[in-house]
């Protein structure tokens, strides 16, 4: 058996694990790769070793650096199955369609405002294939064992997101581990992730491995600070926000400060057709996170839900202290980018990231203190307030996750590949490891290969 790294190697985006047996090719994730230019354009390359005529894919979770090339496959004639935790399925049916429908609209954008070079803008992929290729998947459940030709493959929890699932497969007496992304152990709304057993070799994810998450970090403080600045200030606060996890946890935190009469309570707007169907289903799977179902409903109801554009377009009437809540988390795309046209030159306003943000994505640069923004071939003063808030982070940490290799049944000097981490990430928790563990630790180069 040989592994493959296509994607998610040397960088912290575009995940894709090639298997390989003497009979059998899976792939263990499907993302795009997102962030820096020279990252994006491997989107657009010719697809690596045939990986449209693979036998299947198995995801770890939806989030689409890790699912979204999905429908590339698709379009490049692959219709094999793609399997994942049946919350994953139902993740992906609204993230891919969206990731369609949005790379649609830029592209037109683009086109009827000349702002690209290409006279035609093309998306990758549009919202039709996008839905076309969410008939591939097939959804399991955590520890129910399945077969991929000569593959045995199970999902345990993760922790994370809703479904997210870290990924263990069988096959010419070897036992590979894919850690997926690993969820913190005292996440306010997700579980901790399950142990690993014991393996030949680990694929590990290391987004956190250069960073300890403060043990003073209190995102309900942090949050009700940056909502009572603005509101006195009279402005508006922007929060760009990920669709999956994060503006579910955005809503139920600021609706529980609001009732407990810690910020003054305000119209919160969730101007994001994909968040709004995906609070939806953490409320469906409720069981698998902390909030209980009566959580979820009052949360939900107390937020406004913008579905249309038109209804989008309204809230740049809203007088006084107001909260909007759009997609996309780093800033990379979605309706948040319209409600910067409006507020971003306001000294009043603040925009608050709730998450991590990869290099070179506007808000890694906001973040960094840039005067001005580029959008839509515009260049934007950045006036507002930039705030980040921590604590929501759905990543585990360097120590967390040596505690959660602890609490495994990995044996010592069992191999570890490093995975899924920006370069001073990925060398920084290599180091740590090395000192402070018995594991035979190195990091995957990008379309290196492991043979087993």
């Amino acid at each position: 058996m040989r592994v493959v790294f296509l994607g998610g190697a040397e960088t912290v985006t575009g995940s894709k694990y090639l298997v390989e047996t003497e009979s059998t090719r899976i792939l263990i994730d499907c993302g795009l790769f997102q962030g820096y230019k020279w990252l994006r354009r491997r989107n657009w390359q010719p697809l690596p070793m045939g990986i449209n005529q693979v036998d299947g894919v198995v995801l770890t979770h939806a989030h689409l650096d890790h699912s979204g090339f999905v429908p590339v496959l698709y379009k490049e004639g692959f219709r094999g199955p793609v399997f994942a935790h049946h919350a994953t399925s139902g993740l992906c049916d609204i993230l891919w369609a969206d990731s369609g429908r949005i790379q649609e609209e830029d592209a037109k954008y683009l086109g009827k405002h000349k702002l690209s070079r290409h006279e035609k803008p093309e998306p990758l992929y549009d919202e039709a294939t996008a839905k076309s290729a969410i008939r591939l998947l097939q959804g399991v459940e955590f520890h129910q064992q399945f077969e991929i030709g000569d593959i045995k493959v199970t999902l345990q929890p993760a922790g994370h997101i809703l479904g997210a699932s870290s990924i263990i497969i069988e096959a010419e007496g070897k036992r590979v581990g894919f850690s997926g992304d690993i969820g913190r152990p005292q996440d306010i709304m997700m579980y901790p992730p399950e142990p690993l057993p014991d393996l030949d070799l680990l694929l590990l994810e290391s987004t956190y491995g250069n960073r300890l998450h403060a043990k003073t970090e209190n995102a309900e403080e942090q949050l009700e600070e940056v909502v009572n600045e603005t509101a006195q200030s009279g402005g508006v606060l922007l929060i760009p926000s990920f669709s999956v996890g994060r503006a579910q946890l955005l809503q139920y935190l600021l609706v529980k400060l609001m009732d407990e009469g810690r910020v003054p309570k305000q119209p919160i707007y969730l101007d994001s057709p994909m968040a709004i169907n995906v609070s939806g289903l953490y409320q469906r799977f409720h069981s698998l996170h902390k909030l209980t179902d009566s959580d979820c409903s009052r949360t939900f109801a107390r937020v406004e839900y913008t579905r249309s554009v038109d209804e989008s377009k309204a809230i740049a009437s809203q007088s006084g202290p107001h909260i909007i809540i759009a997609g996309s988390g780093m800033a990379t795309g979605g309706r948040i980018l319209h409600h910067f046209k409006r507020w971003l030159s306001d000294h009043r306003a603040t925009v608050l990231f709730s998450g991590h943000q990869a290099g070179g994505t506007r808000g890694a640069k906001m973040l960094q203190g840039v005067e001005s923004i580029k959008l839509h071939g515009q260049w934007l003063p950045v006036k507002a307030r930039i705030r980040s808030l921590e604590g929501l982070s759905g990543h585990a940490d360097y120590q967390e996750i040596a505690d959660w290799l602890e609490q495994s049944s990995l044996k010592p000097n069992t191999p570890i590949q490093l995975v899924h981490g920006e370069l001073d990430a990925l060398e920084t928790f290599r180091d740590y490891l090395m000192q402070n563990t018995t594991y035979n630790v190195d990091v995957a180069d990008y379309q290196g290969v492991y043979h087993l």
